[in-house]
């Protein structure tokens, strides 16, 4: 049995389908461009799920005004390219509080990444674990992926170690059952607000979704 289809129950699940209930973000080409809004806002649960699990990566301002959450990939060509463009929106938006959520949608070494990524938090590295990853040539496998670790740091028997943890487990198939539940498309999928962009986003549309977000929650 693969890594991914260890679940732990239909607890996690449930929970957030009734978090999701009468949700339905709108989903935004990779243009950046708005569809017709969808009447139905996204509930506050859902959002709680989505945005403030504690255990979550959290970059920018973690007192923000608004979050701008990604699903992405270590193998995801597009998360890669899209790196730039977060870190220069967090670098000029002060008041963005930015979570990353692993979604390994690319085989057993995107999940292999994912585990190592999130187990670096507990050394206090995942920035530098995560840009290694973002930014290598080849796939991430588990080769490669204890190659930026070492590179980046970090305590490799702590980190294999901490990679088997339930805790880090659960925080992948957490969200895994969100990108079910909600029906994301795929990798890299940005959610700030009541709205969703699947694709490739320049700087320019990654700034026009945050200020939507704020137009509609603030």
């Amino acid at each position: 049995m693969s890594e991914q289809a260890k679940r732990s129950g239909p607890d996690r699940r449930e929970l957030i389908a009734a978090g999701a209930a009468g949700a339905a973000c709108l989903v935004l080409p990779a243009s950046g461009k708005a569809q017709t809004p969808h009447p139905n806002p996204m509930p506050e649960e859902l959002r709680r799920i989505i945005e403030r699990n504690p255990a979550l990566p959290v970059l920018g301002n973690p007192d923000g005004d608004v979050t701008l959450t990604e699903f992405f990939d270590y193998n995801c060509p597009f998360c890669r390219s899209n790196m730039t463009d977060v870190q220069r929106l967090i670098g000029e938006d002060p008041k963005l509080r930015v979570v990353f959520r692993e979604w390994p949608v690319f085989g057993d070494g995107s999940f292999f990444a994912a585990k190592a990524s999130l187990a670096s938090l507990k050394q206090g590295k995942y920035w530098q674990l995560h840009s290694a990853l973002m930014s290598m040539k080849g796939r991430a496998e588990e080769a490669t992926v204890m190659r930026a670790a070492r590179q980046a740091g970090l305590d490799i028997p702590k980190l294999k170690t901490d990679m088997e943890k339930r805790e880090i487990l659960d925080q992948i198939y957490e969200t895994m059952d969100l990108a079910d539940t909600m029906m994301l498309t795929g990798t890299p999928t940005f959610i700030a607000g009541h709205e969703a962009a699947f694709g490739k986003l320049g700087l320019s549309d990654l700034k026009k979704l945050v200020a939507q977000a704020r137009k509609d929650l603030l």
